[in-house]
């Protein structure tokens, strides 16, 4: 999606409206009164009324526009910006894309977005083959504070990161060459190195019968109740490389992928992280990643199902 054909496709606030109040149909409206999920809907209302109970559910309740007063409009512009590039998008630029006057509803706006991008990765688990290695990016740190932090591994100035590729090996029919390819990804900020992090971070986000590939740090020395195969490999061995490529690309990239925003604090990091392993794990998606963007800004996570 990009501008030209938001702006035909999506020429007014009606126009926006009837295709929130369509897909919001398709996913399914559930009451947050009696759980029903048979609506009708109330045109001079704009909202969904239940057939069971007779709750009233505006277009933007249960959604990520929730409790905004931003045009839908607004929203959806603000959506194409986003998923129209793989690279990083700063809230000041995209206050200056929409024209609006104050910084701050959109920096909300954005943060919203981004959360509903990493609730939507949270419904999906690795599989199959994965590697799982930790990192350490740079924060925002006053002042005042700055000089008196400690410097090197663990420094006080970095948040520490949790990184997981799912990934295949794949063999070269003629050489006999082994390569790998990856699927998904997940990043997760952690409060420290330790192996209790690591297990539950590998119970939550990773399937049992995974194979899991890690360096020979003492944070992954016992994970045997975690994984039922764990494969460990020193990280700078031709073989440690090998088991941890897609995990130190990632690593690579999202340095990168930060260096286009200012000042991200410990607070709103994970918010960051889910932004860019959203993308990434939609890499191929092209102009269909605006779609999947919407629905998963309607999706009715506070639902149990969700």
């Amino acid at each position: 999606m990009n501008i030209v054909n938001f702006i035909n496709r999506f020429p007014d606030e009606s126009a926006c409206i009837e295709f929130i109040k369509i897909q919001r149909i398709k996913q399914g409206i559930v009451c947050k009164r009696c759980s029903c999920t048979k609506h009708y809907w109330l045109e001079n209302k704009k909202s969904f009324q239940c057939s069971s109970c007779g709750f009233r559910t505006s277009i933007k309740s249960g959604t990520v526009m929730e409790h905004s007063n931003l045009p839908i409009r607004v929203w959806m512009l603000a959506i194409t910006f986003i998923s129209a590039t793989k690279k990083g998008f700063s809230a000041a630029e995209l206050q200056r894309q929409l024209g609006l006057k104050r910084y701050e509803p959109v920096f909300r706006m954005y943060h919203k977005i981004r959360v509903v991008m990493g609730k939507r990765d949270d419904t999906y688990r690795l599989e199959d083959m994965v590697e799982y290695d930790e990192a350490f990016v740079g924060k925002a740190v006053s002042n005042k504070t700055k000089d008196k932090l400690k410097r090197g591994r663990g420094s006080q100035k970095q948040s520490k990161v949790a990184v997981m590729a799912e990934s295949t090996v794949l063999e070269d029919p003629d050489s006999g060459e082994l390569e790998k390819s990856c699927r998904y990804f997940k990043m997760k900020k952690i409060k420290n190195l330790e192996a209790k992090t690591a297990q539950v971070l590998i119970k939550e986000f990773i399937d049992k019968s995974t194979v899991l590939q890690t360096d020979k740090s003492t944070t992954f020395s016992d994970l045997g109740q975690c994984i039922d195969v764990h494969v460990r490999e020193i990280s700078g061995t031709k073989e440690g490389k090998f088991n941890l490529k897609w995990a130190h690309i990632a690593i690579s990239n999202l340095k990168k992928h930060l260096q286009t925003y200012h000042m991200i604090t410990e607070r709103m990091m994970q918010n960051y992280l889910d932004e860019f392993c959203y993308k990434l794990n939609r890499r191929y998606f092209g102009q269909k990643l605006f779609d999947r963007l919407i629905i998963a800004s309607i999706y009715p996570y506070w639902n149990d199902c969700g």
